[in-house]
C-alpha cells in the first residue's frame, strides 16, 4: 500500500514525514487540484484531504471557513472522490488520507464509501468523531481493507486508552500536540517527546504530530521526536489569503517547513 510504502521508505532514508492538510474543493475544484499537485511537487509525503462538512466540530475557524467555501462552491463527498481521481491521473504515488466526520460517510453509506474511496485512489481515512469502541460494532467498517483507519490520540488520552488506540492503529497515528480544535497556536513542544514515547510503547505504526505547527522552527522541533509532522490550518490560511493563486502561495509557504524537517 502507498501509505505503508511511503513510511517504510522514509524510515530507510532516516527522514521524517511531512503530511499536509487541505480541504477538498477549497476554493474550487480546479484550484484545489492545483494545490494538491503543488504540495506533492514541493515534497509533501502524504496529503490529508478534508471532506467539506457543515458542522466540523473539531476544526478551528480557518478550517471551518475552508469547508464553507468548498460547500458554497458545490463540493460534495462524491465530488471529493472525483477530485482524488483527477489527482491520480498525474500522481499515482503520493498517499491520500481522507479527514472526515461520521455524518457524510453515514449518509453516503459506509460500505459504498469505502469501496468508492479506495477505487478513487484514497489510501486511508480518519473519522474524527467515531470512537474505536463504537467502530467495532459496525462490521461494515471492516469489510474493505483497502483503506487504513488512522487513529487520533490526544495528550489527555488515558494510558489504557492510548494502548487500545495504538494497538488498533493503521497507516500512522495522528498524535495531537494539544487538546482543542485545529488552528495555528503554539505547540507545547516540551510535552511531545514523552507523549510520542508513551504511544510507541504499544505500536510499530509511525507516530505523527499535528495541531498548531505553523513555522519551520516548530516543525523542526516536533520532528525530532515524531516520525512526521502534520500541518493543516497554516496551509489552509495561505489558501484563504491568496484565493486567486493559492497553489503558488501554498508551495512557497510549505517548502521551508519541509526543508526544516529534512
Amino acid at each position: 500500500m502507498r501509505l505503508d510504502d511511503t513510511f517504510a521508505s522514509l524510515k530507510q532514508q532516516n527522514k521524517k514525514a511531512f503530511i499536509a492538510y487541505v480541504a477538498a474543493g477549497d476554493p474550487s475544484f480546479d484550484l484545489s487540484l492545483e494545490i494538491m499537485h503543488a504540495l506533492a511537487d514541493v515534497g509533501a509525503d502524504v496529503i490529508e484531504l478534508g471532506l467539506p462538512f457543515s458542522d466540523p466540530l473539531a476544526d478551528g475557524i480557518v478550517n471551518q471557513m475552508a469547508a464553507d467555501r468548498a460547500l458554497k462552491g458545490g463540493m460534495t463527498t462524491k465530488r471529493s472522490l472525483d477530485l482524488i481521481r483527477a489527482f491520480r491521473e498525474k500522481n499515482t504515488e503520493t498517499p491520500i488520507v481522507l479527514f472526515t466526520y461520521l455524518n457524510p460517510i453515514f449518509t453516503y453509506g459506509f460500505s459504498r464509501f469505502q469501496t468508492d474511496a479506495a477505487e478513487a485512489g484514497a489510501d486511508g481515512v480518519l473519522l474524527l468523531d467515531l470512537p474505536p469502541d463504537e467502530a467495532e460494532l459496525s462490521a461494515e467498517l471492516d469489510e474493505n481493507k483497502a483503506l487504513s483507519h488512522i487513529r487520533l490520540i490526544a495528550p489527555s488520552t488515558p494510558p489504557e486508552r492510548v494502548k487500545l488506540l495504538a494497538e488498533k492503529a493503521e497507516g500512522f497515528i495522528y498524535a495531537l500536540s494539544r487538546s482543542g480544535v485545529t488552528g495555528g497556536h503554539s505547540a507545547p513542544a516540551e510535552t511531545i517527546p514523552a507523549q510520542v514515547a508513551a504511544i510507541k510503547q504499544h505500536t510499530q505504526v509511525p507516530v505523527c504530530v499535528g495541531f498548531g505547527i505553523s513555522n519551520p522552527e516548530q516543525a523542526a522541533l516536533v520532528a525530532k521526536s515524531a516520525d512526521g509532522i502534520i500541518v493543516g490550518s497554516a496551509i489552509v490560511k495561505q489558501v484563504e489569503t491568496h484565493l486567486e493563486n493559492p497553489a503558488q502561495a501554498v508551495s512557497d509557504f510549505t517548502k521551508p517547513l519541509i526543508d526544516a524537517i529534512r
